[in-house]
């Protein structure tokens, strides 16, 4: 018996895996947390 791949099917199949991966990691990535002077933006906006 010969063996047929369905090539279009299992592409599609690992398409489909591959951004479902990138969606949760996307989900699950936490920004980058920067100490941000209040004080010091305030002072920038009154030179202005």
């Amino acid at each position: 018996m010969a063996v047929t791949r369905l090539v279009r099917k299992l592409k599609r199949k690992r398409q489909a895996q591959n951004t479902r991966v990138i969606k949760i990691k996307q989900l699950t990535a936490t920004p980058v947390i920067k100490n941000v002077d209040k004080e010091e933006l305030k002072a920038q906006f009154t030179k202005k």
